[in-house]
Protein backbone atom coordinates (compact mmCIF):
# COMPACT_ATOMS: atom_id res chain seq x y z
CA UNK A 1 0.00 0.00 0.00
CA UNK A 2 1.16 3.36 -0.66
CA UNK A 3 1.43 5.91 1.88
CA UNK A 4 0.72 9.59 1.00
CA UNK A 5 2.95 12.01 2.74
CA UNK A 6 2.48 15.46 3.08
CA UNK A 7 4.23 18.34 1.41
CA UNK A 8 4.78 21.60 2.21
CA UNK A 9 5.05 24.02 -0.44
CA UNK A 10 6.29 27.63 -0.99
CA UNK A 11 4.28 29.90 -3.25
CA UNK A 12 4.65 34.34 -3.38
CA UNK A 13 1.46 35.33 -4.57
CA UNK A 14 0.80 39.93 -5.27
CA UNK A 15 -2.53 41.77 -4.23
CA UNK A 16 -3.47 44.84 -5.45
CA UNK A 17 -3.99 47.28 -2.52
CA UNK A 18 -6.98 48.99 -2.23
CA UNK A 19 -6.49 52.26 -3.48
CA UNK A 20 -4.39 50.48 -6.47
CA UNK A 21 -7.78 48.98 -7.55
CA UNK A 22 -9.24 52.53 -6.88
CA UNK A 23 -6.52 53.98 -9.61
CA UNK A 24 -6.82 51.59 -12.06
CA UNK A 25 -10.61 51.67 -12.26
CA UNK A 26 -10.74 56.02 -12.35
CA UNK A 27 -8.16 55.72 -15.32
CA UNK A 28 -10.59 54.03 -17.47
CA UNK A 29 -13.00 56.96 -17.01
CA UNK A 30 -13.52 59.46 -19.66
CA UNK A 31 -14.46 63.20 -17.76
CA UNK A 32 -18.52 62.45 -18.16
CA UNK A 33 -18.56 58.92 -16.37
CA UNK A 34 -16.56 60.40 -13.37
CA UNK A 35 -18.78 63.37 -12.79
CA UNK A 36 -21.15 60.43 -12.49
CA UNK A 37 -18.77 57.92 -9.97
CA UNK A 38 -18.02 61.16 -7.66
CA UNK A 39 -21.82 61.86 -7.67
CA UNK A 40 -22.48 58.00 -6.82
CA UNK A 41 -19.67 57.99 -3.73
CA UNK A 42 -20.79 61.17 -2.41
CA UNK A 43 -23.95 59.66 -2.31
CA UNK A 44 -22.57 56.28 -0.99
CA UNK A 45 -19.90 57.74 1.48
CA UNK A 46 -21.08 60.35 4.16
CA UNK A 47 -17.13 60.52 4.76
CA UNK A 48 -16.41 62.10 1.52
CA UNK A 49 -17.70 65.72 1.19
CA UNK A 50 -18.25 68.43 -1.46
CA UNK A 51 -16.06 71.59 -2.00
CA UNK A 52 -12.92 72.57 -0.45
CA UNK A 53 -11.98 72.00 2.88
CA UNK A 54 -12.03 75.24 5.51
CA UNK A 55 -9.16 74.58 6.90
CA UNK A 56 -7.04 73.93 3.80
CA UNK A 57 -8.27 76.88 2.30
CA UNK A 58 -6.99 78.87 5.45
CA UNK A 59 -3.57 77.18 5.05
CA UNK A 60 -3.09 77.86 1.37
CA UNK A 61 -3.85 81.57 1.99
CA UNK A 62 -1.50 81.56 4.60
CA UNK A 63 1.21 79.66 2.25
CA UNK A 64 0.22 81.56 -1.07
CA UNK A 65 3.04 84.46 -1.54
CA UNK A 66 5.67 81.06 -1.36
CA UNK A 67 4.36 79.81 -4.48
CA UNK A 68 4.47 81.84 -8.18
CA UNK A 69 1.70 82.25 -9.77
CA UNK A 70 2.28 81.66 -13.36
CA UNK A 71 3.81 78.16 -11.91
CA UNK A 72 2.79 75.29 -14.36
CA UNK A 73 3.15 71.68 -13.86
CA UNK A 74 3.67 70.99 -17.68
CA UNK A 75 6.61 73.53 -18.03
CA UNK A 76 8.97 71.34 -16.05
CA UNK A 77 7.63 68.07 -17.29
CA UNK A 78 10.05 65.62 -16.19
CA UNK A 79 10.40 62.68 -18.78
CA UNK A 80 10.85 59.30 -17.03
CA UNK A 81 10.86 60.47 -14.03
CA UNK A 82 6.90 60.42 -13.07
CA UNK A 83 5.60 58.20 -10.40
CA UNK A 84 3.29 55.13 -12.17
CA UNK A 85 0.61 55.33 -9.69
CA UNK A 86 0.04 51.83 -10.50
CA UNK A 87 3.35 50.67 -9.60
CA UNK A 88 3.46 51.75 -5.76
CA UNK A 89 3.80 47.91 -4.86
CA UNK A 90 5.29 44.80 -6.36
CA UNK A 91 2.51 43.07 -8.22
CA UNK A 92 2.12 41.65 -11.24
CA UNK A 93 -0.21 44.02 -13.00
CA UNK A 94 -0.12 42.14 -16.54
CA UNK A 95 -1.58 39.08 -14.36
CA UNK A 96 -4.29 41.20 -12.95
CA UNK A 97 -5.18 43.08 -16.18
CA UNK A 98 -5.00 39.72 -18.45
CA UNK A 99 -9.06 40.51 -19.63
CA UNK A 100 -7.59 43.75 -21.11
CA UNK A 101 -8.49 44.87 -24.47
CA UNK A 102 -4.88 45.76 -25.26
CA UNK A 103 -2.96 42.08 -25.70
CA UNK A 104 0.84 42.51 -24.11
CA UNK A 105 2.11 41.60 -27.56
CA UNK A 106 0.64 44.68 -29.29
CA UNK A 107 2.24 46.89 -27.23
CA UNK A 108 5.76 47.10 -28.88
CA UNK A 109 7.18 48.37 -31.69
CA UNK A 110 7.75 45.32 -33.69
CA UNK A 111 4.30 44.79 -33.71
CA UNK A 112 2.46 45.25 -37.02
CA UNK A 113 -0.48 46.65 -37.03
CA UNK A 114 -2.07 46.06 -40.28
CA UNK A 115 -2.59 42.43 -40.05
CA UNK A 116 -4.52 42.84 -36.79
CA UNK A 117 -6.99 45.88 -37.51
CA UNK A 118 -10.84 45.27 -36.60
CA UNK A 119 -12.69 45.51 -39.48
CA UNK A 120 -16.63 46.33 -39.10
CA UNK A 121 -18.11 43.48 -39.58
CA UNK A 122 -20.38 44.11 -42.71
CA UNK A 123 -24.48 44.13 -42.28
CA UNK A 124 -26.10 41.59 -45.02
CA UNK A 125 -29.15 42.98 -46.68
CA UNK A 126 -30.25 46.33 -47.30
CA UNK A 127 -28.53 49.28 -49.12
CA UNK A 128 -25.64 51.82 -48.28
CA UNK A 129 -26.47 54.97 -46.60
CA UNK A 130 -25.31 56.98 -50.17
CA UNK A 131 -27.93 54.69 -52.39
CA UNK A 132 -30.46 55.87 -49.96
CA UNK A 133 -29.81 59.60 -49.59
CA UNK A 134 -29.81 59.46 -53.67
CA UNK A 135 -33.30 57.95 -53.60
CA UNK A 136 -34.49 60.88 -51.90
CA UNK A 137 -33.08 63.53 -53.98
CA UNK A 138 -36.43 62.26 -56.57
CA UNK A 139 -38.36 63.60 -53.59
CA UNK A 140 -37.71 66.96 -53.53
CA UNK A 141 -38.18 69.51 -56.48
CA UNK A 142 -34.66 69.31 -57.85
CA UNK A 143 -34.09 69.78 -61.87
CA UNK A 144 -31.95 66.95 -63.74
CA UNK A 145 -29.15 69.56 -63.32
CA UNK A 146 -29.37 70.30 -59.82
CA UNK A 147 -29.86 66.43 -58.82
CA UNK A 148 -26.71 65.40 -60.89
CA UNK A 149 -24.52 68.17 -58.78
CA UNK A 150 -26.54 66.76 -55.23
CA UNK A 151 -25.63 62.96 -55.94
CA UNK A 152 -22.07 64.48 -56.67
CA UNK A 153 -22.02 66.00 -53.06
CA UNK A 154 -23.29 63.29 -51.27
CA UNK A 155 -19.86 61.29 -52.33
CA UNK A 156 -18.09 64.05 -50.08
CA UNK A 157 -20.33 63.05 -47.07
CA UNK A 158 -17.74 61.29 -44.04
CA UNK A 159 -18.31 57.95 -42.65
CA UNK A 160 -19.87 59.57 -39.77
CA UNK A 161 -22.35 61.48 -41.73
CA UNK A 162 -20.66 65.26 -41.72
CA UNK A 163 -20.52 67.59 -44.66
CA UNK A 164 -17.31 69.07 -43.71
CA UNK A 165 -16.39 70.84 -46.70
CA UNK A 166 -17.26 74.64 -47.39
CA UNK A 167 -19.42 76.27 -49.80
CA UNK A 168 -16.43 77.12 -51.42
CA UNK A 169 -14.64 74.12 -51.46
CA UNK A 170 -17.60 72.28 -52.97
CA UNK A 171 -17.94 74.80 -55.88
CA UNK A 172 -14.20 74.96 -56.76
CA UNK A 173 -14.10 71.13 -56.61
CA UNK A 174 -17.12 70.61 -58.44
CA UNK A 175 -15.35 72.70 -61.25
CA UNK A 176 -12.67 70.85 -60.83
CA UNK A 177 -13.70 66.95 -61.01
CA UNK A 178 -16.95 67.76 -63.26
CA UNK A 179 -16.19 70.95 -64.89
CA UNK A 180 -19.56 72.02 -63.68
CA UNK A 181 -19.68 75.76 -62.57
CA UNK A 182 -22.40 76.33 -59.51
CA UNK A 183 -22.88 80.04 -57.90
CA UNK A 184 -22.34 79.70 -54.22
CA UNK A 185 -26.05 80.30 -54.14
CA UNK A 186 -27.41 77.35 -56.09
CA UNK A 187 -24.51 74.99 -54.07
CA UNK A 188 -26.02 76.21 -50.46
CA UNK A 189 -29.79 75.96 -52.06
CA UNK A 190 -28.56 72.62 -53.01
CA UNK A 191 -26.89 71.07 -49.46
CA UNK A 192 -29.55 72.60 -47.33
CA UNK A 193 -32.17 70.62 -49.17
CA UNK A 194 -30.24 67.48 -48.75
CA UNK A 195 -29.69 68.43 -45.28
CA UNK A 196 -33.28 67.74 -44.50
CA UNK A 197 -33.06 64.26 -45.69
CA UNK A 198 -33.37 61.14 -43.24
CA UNK A 199 -31.78 60.54 -41.00
CA UNK A 200 -31.98 63.64 -39.50
CA UNK A 201 -28.53 65.46 -38.64
CA UNK A 202 -26.96 63.80 -42.11
CA UNK A 203 -24.47 66.75 -43.64
CA UNK A 204 -24.31 68.84 -40.65
CA UNK A 205 -20.89 70.66 -40.41
CA UNK A 206 -20.42 69.87 -36.69
CA UNK A 207 -21.78 68.27 -34.11
CA UNK A 208 -23.63 71.38 -32.66
CA UNK A 209 -25.57 71.83 -35.71
CA UNK A 210 -25.94 68.04 -36.35
CA UNK A 211 -27.71 67.44 -32.50
CA UNK A 212 -29.54 70.76 -32.95
CA UNK A 213 -31.10 69.37 -36.34
CA UNK A 214 -32.19 66.45 -34.42
CA UNK A 215 -33.89 68.64 -31.76
CA UNK A 216 -35.69 70.66 -34.57
CA UNK A 217 -37.36 67.36 -36.33
CA UNK A 218 -38.15 65.73 -33.14
CA UNK A 219 -42.00 65.07 -32.20
CA UNK A 220 -43.62 66.19 -29.98
CA UNK A 221 -41.56 69.30 -29.24
CA UNK A 222 -42.18 69.46 -25.74
CA UNK A 223 -40.21 71.87 -22.84
CA UNK A 224 -37.63 69.70 -22.53
CA UNK A 225 -36.77 69.18 -26.23
CA UNK A 226 -37.13 73.69 -26.74
CA UNK A 227 -34.77 74.02 -23.73
CA UNK A 228 -32.33 71.31 -24.97
CA UNK A 229 -32.36 73.40 -27.90
CA UNK A 230 -31.48 76.22 -26.51
CA UNK A 231 -28.75 74.78 -24.70
CA UNK A 232 -27.12 73.23 -27.63
CA UNK A 233 -27.39 76.82 -29.71
CA UNK A 234 -26.47 79.09 -27.17
CA UNK A 235 -24.08 77.62 -24.78
CA UNK A 236 -23.25 74.67 -26.76
CA UNK A 237 -18.90 75.32 -25.51
CA UNK A 238 -19.93 75.80 -21.66
CA UNK A 239 -22.01 72.45 -22.28
CA UNK A 240 -19.16 70.82 -23.46
CA UNK A 241 -17.23 71.67 -20.49
CA UNK A 242 -19.92 71.03 -18.14
CA UNK A 243 -20.66 74.50 -17.01
CA UNK A 244 -23.90 73.25 -16.07
CA UNK A 245 -23.97 75.72 -13.10
CA UNK A 246 -23.45 78.70 -15.16
CA UNK A 247 -25.92 77.19 -17.63
CA UNK A 248 -28.76 76.80 -14.98
CA UNK A 249 -27.99 80.41 -13.70
CA UNK A 250 -28.18 81.86 -17.08
CA UNK A 251 -31.11 79.88 -18.61
CA UNK A 252 -33.05 80.37 -14.93
CA UNK A 253 -34.56 76.90 -15.17
CA UNK A 254 -34.90 74.00 -12.04
CA UNK A 255 -32.18 71.34 -11.81
CA UNK A 256 -34.98 69.25 -12.97
CA UNK A 257 -35.71 70.87 -16.17
CA UNK A 258 -32.34 71.28 -16.83
CA UNK A 259 -31.35 67.50 -16.27
CA UNK A 260 -34.68 66.89 -18.70
CA UNK A 261 -33.30 68.90 -21.38
CA UNK A 262 -29.60 66.81 -20.72
CA UNK A 263 -31.45 63.46 -20.94
CA UNK A 264 -32.54 64.76 -24.52
CA UNK A 265 -29.12 65.53 -25.33
CA UNK A 266 -28.07 62.11 -24.66
CA UNK A 267 -30.31 60.66 -26.34
CA UNK A 268 -29.47 62.16 -29.89
CA UNK A 269 -27.08 60.88 -32.44
CA UNK A 270 -23.85 61.91 -32.70
CA UNK A 271 -22.82 60.08 -36.30
CA UNK A 272 -26.06 60.27 -37.95
CA UNK A 273 -25.15 57.84 -40.88
CA UNK A 274 -24.78 54.97 -37.95
CA UNK A 275 -28.39 55.34 -37.41
CA UNK A 276 -29.70 54.62 -41.16
CA UNK A 277 -29.56 50.83 -40.55
CA UNK A 278 -31.85 51.32 -37.47
CA UNK A 279 -32.35 48.95 -35.10
CA UNK A 280 -28.29 47.42 -34.79
CA UNK A 281 -27.50 50.89 -34.63
CA UNK A 282 -30.15 52.06 -32.14
CA UNK A 283 -28.09 51.88 -29.01
CA UNK A 284 -27.68 54.56 -27.09
CA UNK A 285 -24.61 56.82 -28.03
CA UNK A 286 -23.77 59.79 -25.52
CA UNK A 287 -22.26 63.21 -26.71
CA UNK A 288 -18.17 63.33 -26.78
CA UNK A 289 -16.96 65.71 -24.36
CA UNK A 290 -13.71 66.21 -24.65
CA UNK A 291 -10.96 64.90 -21.42
CA UNK A 292 -8.07 67.08 -22.80
CA UNK A 293 -8.06 71.03 -24.55
CA UNK A 294 -5.06 71.65 -26.56
CA UNK A 295 -4.64 75.64 -25.60
CA UNK A 296 -2.23 78.13 -27.16
CA UNK A 297 -0.41 80.74 -25.04
CA UNK A 298 2.32 82.92 -26.05
CA UNK A 299 3.03 80.79 -29.55
CA UNK A 300 3.11 77.90 -27.24
CA UNK A 301 0.83 74.78 -26.68
CA UNK A 302 -0.38 73.45 -23.21
CA UNK A 303 -2.51 71.00 -22.35
CA UNK A 304 -5.26 71.65 -20.01
CA UNK A 305 -7.97 68.95 -18.03
CA UNK A 306 -10.96 69.53 -18.63
CA UNK A 307 -12.74 69.35 -15.60
CA UNK A 308 -15.79 71.18 -15.93
CA UNK A 309 -18.04 70.69 -12.95
CA UNK A 310 -16.39 68.12 -11.85
CA UNK A 311 -16.67 69.22 -7.72
CA UNK A 312 -13.58 69.12 -4.96
CA UNK A 313 -13.75 66.90 -2.33
CA UNK A 314 -12.48 66.54 1.24
CA UNK A 315 -12.83 64.15 4.05
CA UNK A 316 -15.75 65.21 6.66
CA UNK A 317 -13.95 67.18 9.53
CA UNK A 318 -17.23 65.76 11.37
CA UNK A 319 -16.52 62.31 10.98
CA UNK A 320 -12.60 63.01 11.73
CA UNK A 321 -13.39 64.50 15.15
CA UNK A 322 -15.72 61.77 15.26
CA UNK A 323 -13.63 58.89 15.32
CA UNK A 324 -11.13 60.90 17.67
CA UNK A 325 -13.86 61.00 19.80
CA UNK A 326 -14.67 56.82 19.93
CA UNK A 327 -10.61 56.43 20.24
CA UNK A 328 -10.47 57.94 23.56
CA UNK A 329 -13.75 56.12 24.98
CA UNK A 330 -13.69 52.92 26.84
CA UNK A 331 -13.05 49.80 24.16
CA UNK A 332 -16.78 48.36 24.32
CA UNK A 333 -18.22 46.07 21.64
CA UNK A 334 -20.48 48.48 20.42
CA UNK A 335 -17.91 51.93 20.35
CA UNK A 336 -15.60 49.47 18.61
CA UNK A 337 -17.77 47.75 15.82
CA UNK A 338 -18.65 52.20 15.67
CA UNK A 339 -15.22 53.04 15.48
CA UNK A 340 -14.67 50.27 12.10
CA UNK A 341 -17.01 51.64 10.18
CA UNK A 342 -16.49 55.23 10.48
CA UNK A 343 -12.56 54.66 10.07
CA UNK A 344 -13.61 52.58 7.34
CA UNK A 345 -15.71 55.38 5.58
CA UNK A 346 -13.01 57.89 6.41
CA UNK A 347 -9.87 55.26 4.50
CA UNK A 348 -12.32 54.80 1.74
CA UNK A 349 -12.51 59.42 1.09
CA UNK A 350 -8.95 59.38 1.23
CA UNK A 351 -8.42 56.82 -1.34
CA UNK A 352 -11.14 58.31 -3.51
CA UNK A 353 -9.89 61.30 -3.42
CA UNK A 354 -6.14 60.71 -3.48
CA UNK A 355 -7.44 57.88 -7.18
CA UNK A 356 -8.54 61.05 -8.34
CA UNK A 357 -5.63 63.28 -7.82
CA UNK A 358 -3.17 60.58 -8.98
CA UNK A 359 -5.48 59.86 -12.21
CA UNK A 360 -5.88 63.89 -12.92
CA UNK A 361 -2.28 63.67 -12.50
CA UNK A 362 -1.49 60.65 -14.73
CA UNK A 363 -3.63 62.11 -17.40
CA UNK A 364 -1.50 65.11 -17.55
CA UNK A 365 1.64 63.85 -17.88
CA UNK A 366 0.65 61.54 -20.26
CA UNK A 367 -1.32 64.05 -22.59
CA UNK A 368 1.84 66.09 -22.38
CA UNK A 369 4.06 63.67 -23.68
CA UNK A 370 1.77 62.94 -26.56
CA UNK A 371 1.57 66.69 -27.33
CA UNK A 372 5.49 66.96 -26.87
CA UNK A 373 5.57 63.83 -29.23
CA UNK A 374 3.17 64.84 -32.20
CA UNK A 375 3.95 68.63 -31.60
CA UNK A 376 3.68 69.43 -35.59
CA UNK A 377 0.20 67.77 -35.47
CA UNK A 378 -1.29 70.27 -33.11
CA UNK A 379 0.46 73.09 -34.64
CA UNK A 380 -1.27 72.14 -38.57
CA UNK A 381 -3.58 69.82 -37.56
CA UNK A 382 -1.91 67.99 -41.13
CA UNK A 383 -1.89 64.41 -41.28
CA UNK A 384 1.01 63.89 -42.71
CA UNK A 385 2.64 65.60 -39.76
CA UNK A 386 1.54 62.55 -37.17
CA UNK A 387 5.11 61.09 -36.35
CA UNK A 388 4.92 56.88 -35.80
CA UNK A 389 4.14 56.49 -31.82
CA UNK A 390 3.41 53.67 -30.05
CA UNK A 391 2.35 53.12 -26.62
CA UNK A 392 6.02 51.76 -25.64
CA UNK A 393 7.07 55.60 -26.73
CA UNK A 394 5.07 57.33 -24.00
CA UNK A 395 5.51 54.76 -21.35
CA UNK A 396 9.77 55.46 -21.88
CA UNK A 397 8.91 59.27 -21.50
CA UNK A 398 6.50 59.17 -18.28
CA UNK A 399 7.83 56.24 -16.86
CA UNK A 400 4.72 54.54 -16.51
CA UNK A 401 4.05 51.03 -17.66
CA UNK A 402 2.35 50.06 -20.92
CA UNK A 403 -0.93 49.31 -19.63
CA UNK A 404 -1.19 52.59 -17.76
CA UNK A 405 -1.02 54.48 -21.16
CA UNK A 406 -3.16 52.14 -22.84
CA UNK A 407 -5.99 52.91 -19.94
CA UNK A 408 -5.40 56.78 -20.42
CA UNK A 409 -5.43 56.04 -23.86
CA UNK A 410 -8.69 54.46 -23.54
CA UNK A 411 -12.00 56.21 -24.24
CA UNK A 412 -10.33 59.71 -23.93
CA UNK A 413 -10.09 62.46 -26.50
CA UNK A 414 -8.67 65.91 -26.95
CA UNK A 415 -10.18 69.04 -28.46
CA UNK A 416 -7.88 70.71 -30.57
CA UNK A 417 -8.46 73.69 -33.22
CA UNK A 418 -8.82 70.68 -35.90
CA UNK A 419 -11.18 68.97 -33.84
CA UNK A 420 -11.87 66.55 -31.35
CA UNK A 421 -9.67 63.18 -31.79
CA UNK A 422 -9.80 60.15 -29.55
CA UNK A 423 -6.02 59.44 -28.25
CA UNK A 424 -5.93 56.71 -30.14
CA UNK A 425 -5.62 58.28 -33.08
CA UNK A 426 -2.28 59.51 -32.24
CA UNK A 427 -0.84 55.93 -31.70
CA UNK A 428 0.43 54.25 -35.17
CA UNK A 429 4.05 52.14 -36.57
CA UNK A 430 6.23 53.18 -38.83
CA UNK A 431 7.76 52.10 -42.08
CA UNK A 432 10.80 53.64 -44.01
CA UNK A 433 10.72 55.43 -46.98
CA UNK A 434 13.00 55.88 -50.04
CA UNK A 435 14.89 58.39 -48.26
CA UNK A 436 15.02 56.12 -45.45
CA UNK A 437 13.06 58.18 -42.85
CA UNK A 438 10.62 56.89 -40.93
CA UNK A 439 7.15 57.64 -41.71
CA UNK A 440 3.82 56.82 -40.25
CA UNK A 441 1.62 53.82 -41.84
CA UNK A 442 -1.00 56.49 -41.49
CA UNK A 443 0.27 59.02 -43.61
CA UNK A 444 1.01 56.36 -46.48
CA UNK A 445 -2.83 55.44 -46.37
CA UNK A 446 -3.81 59.26 -46.87
CA UNK A 447 -1.72 58.89 -49.85
CA UNK A 448 -2.98 55.70 -51.03
CA UNK A 449 -6.32 57.48 -50.81
CA UNK A 450 -5.30 61.23 -52.23
CA UNK A 451 -4.22 58.59 -55.54
CA UNK A 452 -7.44 56.32 -55.52
CA UNK A 453 -9.98 59.60 -55.19
CA UNK A 454 -7.95 61.56 -58.15
CA UNK A 455 -7.91 58.52 -60.52
CA UNK A 456 -10.12 58.76 -63.67
CA UNK A 457 -13.10 56.49 -62.34
CA UNK A 458 -13.72 55.21 -65.83
CA UNK A 459 -10.09 53.85 -66.18
CA UNK A 460 -9.64 53.60 -62.39
CA UNK A 461 -5.86 52.60 -60.86
CA UNK A 462 -4.82 48.72 -60.22
CA UNK A 463 -2.61 47.38 -57.51
CA UNK A 464 0.28 47.12 -60.13
CA UNK A 465 -0.30 50.47 -60.86
CA UNK A 466 -0.69 52.24 -57.47
CA UNK A 467 2.65 50.18 -56.74
CA UNK A 468 4.30 52.27 -58.96
CA UNK A 469 2.49 55.33 -58.19
CA UNK A 470 3.77 55.26 -54.42
CA UNK A 471 7.29 54.65 -55.39
CA UNK A 472 7.31 57.62 -57.01
CA UNK A 473 6.26 59.24 -54.14
CA UNK A 474 8.83 58.30 -52.08
CA UNK A 475 7.01 54.97 -50.94
CA UNK A 476 8.36 51.26 -51.99
CA UNK A 477 5.34 49.56 -51.30
CA UNK A 478 4.69 45.87 -52.50
CA UNK A 479 1.54 44.90 -54.45
CA UNK A 480 -0.01 42.90 -51.42
CA UNK A 481 0.94 45.95 -48.76
CA UNK A 482 -1.33 47.43 -51.18
CA UNK A 483 -4.26 45.54 -51.43
CA UNK A 484 -4.04 45.08 -47.49
CA UNK A 485 -4.18 48.74 -47.07
CA UNK A 486 -6.74 49.55 -49.68
CA UNK A 487 -9.05 46.53 -47.76
CA UNK A 488 -8.32 48.52 -44.65
CA UNK A 489 -9.36 52.04 -45.97
CA UNK A 490 -12.72 50.29 -47.17
CA UNK A 491 -11.60 50.53 -51.61
CA UNK A 492 -12.69 47.96 -53.82
CA UNK A 493 -10.47 46.30 -56.11
CA UNK A 494 -9.86 48.36 -59.65
CA UNK A 495 -13.10 46.83 -61.67
CA UNK A 496 -15.44 47.68 -58.40
CA UNK A 497 -14.83 51.23 -58.87
CA UNK A 498 -14.82 51.11 -62.80
CA UNK A 499 -18.01 53.71 -64.03
CA UNK A 500 -19.83 54.00 -66.98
Amino acid sequence: MQKVGLQQTITQTTKLSASQIQMIRMLELPSIELTRRINEELQENPALEEGRDEEEIKEANDTYDEFDDNYMPNDEFDEGRQRDPLQNEDFNYEQYVSDDETPSYMLHQQYSPVDNDQREVPIIGGSSLIEELKSQIYLTKMTKPQRHIAKWVLGNIDDDGYLRRTTEQLVDDLMFQEQITVTDAEMEDIVRQIKEFDPPGIASANLQECLIRQLIVKEPQTESVILARTILKDYFEAFSKHHFDKIIQRLGCTDEEFQAAVQEIMRLNQKPANAFTGSVYETQRETIIPDFTIEERDDELFVALNTGDIPELHVSREYSDMLAGYSAMPKTAENKQATQFIKQKLDSARWFIDAIKQRNETLMNTMTAILRFQYNFFLDGEETSLRPMVLQDIANRTGYDVSTISRVSNSKYVETRFGIYPLKYFFSESMTNADGDEISTREIKKILQELIDAEDKHNPLTDEQLVTLMGKHGYPIARRTIAKYRDLLDIPVARMRKTL
